[in-house]
């Protein structure tokens, strides 16, 4: 198993970087200063970016060390103003919405993630009756972590053994990030009892945010965290036709998508990452609480049964050798994700996505950059597999001793 130990901060400060519009952030663009101030080796980037281009049509890779932002690249559609649909990233800000209400709302949340989700103080209305007395049980944070049994999809984890039981979900799309699919959901087991990755699991706190704080989960991002943090244009690719319910008579999801369907800039998804790696903290304001942040990162108790905290996957019992087991992410269909390694001090954006996900009509978002054509007939490799960790490991390969 790889080791790496946190090296020096190299004249690191307490640096967050201004809104692009206003300069973005600090650049190392030689190899000489990449070694130098981040640690790096501009070739073994420059490998690890080759291996991204063959993991998704189109994407970029882009890295944050010590505050410096020294790799960026792109290929496809990637770009650093595209805003493609980032499919299930989105749920790691659906937990950072919550984060947020509960630092907002502390009486509403006087048991912190221990309170109960199905109470007419978290729920509305169209939760009750409810179909089923076990969810009387469910918690926030077995809801967060995925654990609250909670119909989703095989394989189902108990206690770190992988199992497949029968009738899984129909449908774990744009669909299950509806109210109705998501509070109508049946259980699989006794919450706690299991871990399944469910996208009705993540709407659920989506709901929460918007019952209790009383507007849609987006507005709270954008007054509590984008604003702050400085993004340029972002959105959810809310506009979704085909879907029978849930939907206005111009095809847009009535509520924001807590299961994902996010679309951020390039650059404002290092901003998210580095958000976390600074422990929910931007300049001189908490964002989030910092012990929220902290169990993000780290294996959680209402989840014993698989590496899923809250919407991230953990390395805490260090499955992927090559990086250090304080290594967090979230990953995405399409090929999409944030990683943060705080003991490195690095975030990595991994941009990905097929030719659906840049459908402008998803977002109905500004398109302000050209694309040349190449990679359409793009076709993944039919031994693709799962490239979330090696991408992170062949990053963490550059930096040198």
């Amino acid at each position: 198993m790889l080791v790496l130990m946190a090296l020096p901060l190299l004249g690191a400060d307490d640096y967050f970087p201004p809104p692009d519009a206003q300069g973005g952030w600090r650049r190392l663009k030689t190899a000489s200063s990449i070694a130098r101030r981040a640690g790096m080796d501009l070739a073994k980037l420059d490998a690890a970016f080759a291996y991204a281009q063959g993991t998704a049509q189109h994407g970029g890779l882009l890295v944050v060390r010590h505050g410096y932002l020294l790799y960026e690249k792109y290929y496809g559609r990637g770009d650093r103003e595209a805003l493609p649909e980032l499919a299930s990233v989105g749920k790691a800000f659906t937990s950072a919405a919550l984060g947020m209400a509960m630092m907002d709302k502390p009486a509403v949340f006087a048991q912190g993630l221990d309170e109960r989700v199905w109470t007419p103080k978290l729920l509305p209305a169209e939760a009750f009756p409810v179909d089923d007395e076990r969810k009387l049980k469910i918690t926030l944070g077995q809801v967060l972590s995925m654990a609250a049994g909670i119909r989703g999809t095989n394989p189902v984890y108990v206690k770190g053994e992988k199992q497949v039981w029968e009738n899984p979900t129909i449908d774990n799309g744009p669909w299950s990030t509806t109210d109705e699919f998501a509070l109508r959901q049946t259980l699989w087991c006794h919450p706690g009892d299991c871990y399944s990755y469910s996208t009705a699991s993540s709407h659920i706190p989506a709901i929460v945010v918007r019952h209790v704080m009383g507007m849609e989960m987006e507005e709270y991002l954008r007054r509590r965290l984008t604003g702050p943090l400085g993004f340029g244009d972002w959105g959810y690719a809310m506009y979704r036709p085909k879907l029978k319910s849930g939907i206005d008579a111009q095809g847009r999801m009535l509520h924001t998508p807590g299961g994902g369907s996010i679309a951020v800039r390039a650059t404002d998804m290092l901003r998210f990452g580095y958000l976390f790696l600074k422990q929910g903290r931007w300049g001189k304001r908490q964002i989030l609480p910092a012990e929220f942040v902290a169990q993000c990162g780290r294996g959680v108790s209402y989840n014993p049964h698989y590496t899923h905290s809250f919407n991230f996957n953990v390395n805490e019992d260090g499955h992927l050798a090559g990086a250090p087991r304080d290594a967090f992410w979230k990953g995405g269909a399409g090929g999409y994700a944030i990683y943060v390694v705080p003991s490195l001090d690095l975030v990595v954006w991994k941009l990905g996505g097929n030719e659906g996900q840049y459908d402008p009509a998803l977002t109905r978002l500004p398109v302000r950059y050209r694309y040349d054509g190449s990679r359409a007939d793009w076709k993944a490799p039919a031994n693709a597999g799962d490239t979330t960790g090696k991408t992170l490991e062949m990053v963490i390969r550059a930096i040198t001793p």
